[in-house]
């Protein structure tokens, strides 16, 4: 994505595993795109640096490498993403969530990407914290892609144990529920409500299928009201009362949200690209905040799966 991006140039690619490879010989899909080279040193002068080092390793790597007062770092980890762990050189990380915290990343140096489950998740909710109707129990079922897993292979993520194979994992403790929580809590005052999460590996490479129930009584048309009017400056962020399915997201930066009544119970389906919208698109969309491009430069991408 920032090969094709307009106003991104990249500078380097650093690696403490590839160092002197082509980029291209790691992602063969680059092959003619570049002729990039793995670095084992880093350009601190750049104007923005994307870490994508794995959780809890990013404030070992910035205790080791130091970038000009002008770098802004956009952090994939999550070393950064809760507010008791934010504060970096006299400053804070702001939560990247666009559809949350806009203005405050348009002005930020330092931004903490957003966790995939969290982010289809917390699009989910926030309208509904947004007009304090969280008062009961919220009971969230989401299956994530293989590729959630990273690219070290393990006992469950390897294709012949997914292959026709389902199973959760962290039921009720992933540790995305803390900047879930920590969110709902800035968005509804006195939010204390039990947040029930059990998170699934499905049999499928991409995307994320959250359904998240809560009982409300109020109406499904007063609440589409509430969703779109949240969402109606958000260009990524979709919202429905059709049945939905993952295709309509893969390999997008969108999130589609579905709405449905039963009695007292509301459902909400939420789906994302788990590598875009939850990973390096949300990243690429919280770096033109900062630098005030056009919010989807670069990211207006097509579904390939159908």
């Amino acid at each position: 994505m920032l090969q094709n991006h307009p106003k991104a140039n990249i500078d380097f690619v650093y690696s403490t595993t590839n160092a002197g490879k082509p980029v291209s010989s790691v992602h063969q899909d680059l092959i003619g795109e570049t002729s990039l080279v793995f670095s084992d040193k880093v350009n601190p002068e750049v104007n923005v640096v994307f870490l994508c080092l794995g959780h809890g390793k990013s404030k070992a790597f910035l205790a080791e490498n130091q970038f000009a007062s002008h770098t802004r770092i956009i952090d994939l980890g999550n070393d950064f993403r809760l507010k008791n762990d934010a504060v970096y050189n006299d400053s804070e990380f702001v939560y990247g969530l666009p559809e949350m915290n806009k203005e405050q990343i348009k002005k930020a140096q330092f931004i903490a990407n957003p966790g995939c489950f969290a982010t289809a998740i917390q699009l989910a909710l926030l309208p509904l914290a947004e007009n304090n109707l969280l008062n009961e129990s919220i009971h969230i079922n989401a299956t994530t892609g293989s590729t959630g897993a990273g690219v070290q292979p393990s006992e469950t993520t390897h294709h012949s144990w997914r292959n026709n194979n389902m199973s959760h994992y962290k039921a009720f403790e992933h540790q995305h529920l803390g900047e879930i929580i920590q969110s709902l809590e800035q968005t509804q005052n006195g939010f204390s409500q039990e947040v029930l999460f059990i998170p699934n590996r499905g049999d499928f490479t991409r995307g994320i299928f959250g359904t998240l129930y809560t009982k409300t009584n109020k109406s499904l048309a007063e609440i589409v009201k509430h969703y779109e009017s949240y969402y109606q400056n958000e260009p990524f962020v979709v919202v429905t009362t059709e049945a939905i399915h993952l295709k309509q997201v893969v390999q997008t930066n969108k999130c589609i949200i579905s709405l449905m009544k039963k009695d007292d119970y509301l459902l909400v389906t939420s789906i994302i690209d788990n590598l875009v919208k939850g990973a390096s698109g949300q990243a690429i969309q919280n770096m033109n905040l900062m630098f005030g491009f056009e919010e989807k430069t670069g990211l207006q991408l097509k579904s390939g799966n159908f």
